[in-house]
């Protein structure tokens, strides 16, 4: 598994923003330059991160983004998934119907995909963003 270039970044930025102090506004504009993220990529990811409740908004003179709960609340997985979507390691992770591999009707590891998905979810949701903007 690798994180996508966008999933990378999310990290990057969200980390930068941990090392902030508790409720400093953020910009992207702030961000991208501290980060090296470019601008617009940042304000996309930013407005991704808000929407999923990692970040909050405020609008306005002085506004800016804000971690929206406590960075030892926020895990790896939380950012990712963010991003990407579900954690899964294979396209049928998670779904009891048909998934459009060639090989679904006589797969007898589609059951136990699941499993590994959720280990997987589980390594990253033990990563706090406290520990990686360490």
């Amino acid at each position: 598994m690798r994180l996508s270039h966008l999933a990378d970044y999310a990290v990057v930025l969200m980390t930068a923003a941990a090392r902030r102090p508790v409720g400093a506004r953020l910009s992207a504009t702030e961000l991208s330059g501290e980060t090296g993220v470019p601008l617009p990529t940042a304000q996309k990811l930013m407005g991704q991160l808000g929407g999923h409740g990692l970040l909050s908004s405020v609008r306005g003179a002085g506004g800016g983004f804000t971690l929206a709960r406590p960075a030892t609340e926020i895990s790896l997985a939380d950012i990712v998934e963010a991003v990407e979507g579900p954690i899964a390691m294979t396209q049928c992770s998670g779904h009891e119907d048909v998934s459009g591999c060639a090989l679904d009707a006589q797969c007898r590891v589609k059951p136990h995909m699941g499993v590994v998905s959720n280990a997987v979810r589980g390594a990253l949701d033990a990563v706090s963003l406290t520990e990686l903007a360490r």
